[in-house]
């Protein structure tokens, strides 16, 4: 056997299955995208054997996306789990067939609580399909598999599907990468996603400040105890007009300043770059390297500073 041809084989199938699901993509999509969009409850995700295994990864991704989630093993549905499921959820059933007694069974039960049925199913004459409120047609008419037996084309099919209504609801809710961050907070993604405020300074103890009239022997005293090799510089209402970096310091020792007759708003740099404690820490960071600065100060809707954030502060939370 040509393992490689094989491989091809299956991929390709699987794509052209796919092709024909993006053509059958109607209006029961954004009937069942409605249907969702209105859940005041929990989307309930239910199927049996490999379309159960599918439900759990589309319920997975709902619910890390904005759309509370979760699933229900049909089996032990009817062996009571089916108290789960409340007034105001909605149920997306999944089965190939549709016919699929298991799902079957718990449909009345659904029906007397007045919960919405959303169908991924592969026969839109079904029973599933005629009890539902939305039916998501799969539209496979081959599978991967070489007996045609085994769910390949058809999981793919349905997976596809559940991304394609996650990502619906995201964008019709508004879902932001701050929001997605607070559901994945371990690993390398929770890493990749912390805020500024997540590593940031921000207490009045810490962060470096003086006014534009502030003598320069001021300012390096202010600069030296907060130990971040810069310091904001705020006007008469606090408000953020400059900042005074070491950089900025060497050259005013470099041209023979006084430090006694030269103020911080002679000697700072106007405009500077800044953060807001709820943006990703990321993005501070590609615009340190974007500018090849080191520190930013973080600052509110008025733009008065209230923290400060440092290259090294980033490179501890481990964000790359």
């Amino acid at each position: 056997m040509d393992a490689i041809k094989t491989a091809r084989e299956v991929i390709e199938t699987e794509i052209r299955q796919l092709e024909r699901l993006k053509d059958c993509v109607d209006e029961n999509f954004e009937r069942a995208v409605q249907i969702l969009l209105n859940c005041k409850g929990k989307v309930v995700v239910t199927g049996i054997g490999k379309s159960g295994i599918v439900g759990k990864k589309i319920a997975a991704t709902l619910a890390s996306t904005g759309t509370p989630a979760f699933f229900l093993h049909p089996a032990e549905a009817l062996h009571g789990d089916l108290g789960m499921v409340s007034r105001g959820d909605a149920v997306i059933a999944i089965s190939k067939s549709g016919n699929s007694a298991e799902v079957l069974a718990m449909l009345p039960y659904f029906k007397r609580l007045g919960v919405p049925i959303i169908a991924i199913t592969n026969d839109p004459n079904s029973e599933l399909a005629k009890r539902s409120d939305a039916v998501l047609r799969l539209c496979v008419e081959k599978e991967a598999c070489p007996l045609e037996l085994a769910p390949t084309a058809s999981t793919t099919a349905t997976m596809v599907l559940g991304d394609a209504l996650a990502v619906a609801l995201m964008k019709l809710k508004g879902f932001t990468k701050e929001e997605f961050g607070l559901r994945h907070p371990a690993g390398s993604l929770g890493r990749r996603l912390k805020t500024v405020g997540d590593l940031g300074h921000f207490s009045p103890d810490e962060v470096p400040i003086v006014r534009e009239d502030t003598p320069m022997r001021e300012v390096v005293v202010e600069m030296s105890s907060k130990g971040f090799g810069a310091t904001a510089v705020v006007n008469g209402e606090g408000k953020l007009v400059g900042i005074i970096t070491d950089g900025d310091l060497r050259r005013f020792v470099e041209r023979g300043g006084n430090f006694d007759r030269t103020t911080a708003g002679e000697v700072m740099t106007r405009n500077p770059k800044v953060a807001k404690k709820d943006e990703l820490a990321a993005e501070a960071l590609k615009r340190m390297e974007d500018h090849k600065i080191t520190v930013l100060p973080v600052v509110d809707d008025e733009n008065r500073p209230i923290g400060i954030i440092h290259l090294h502060d980033i490179v501890r939370g481990e964000v790359v």
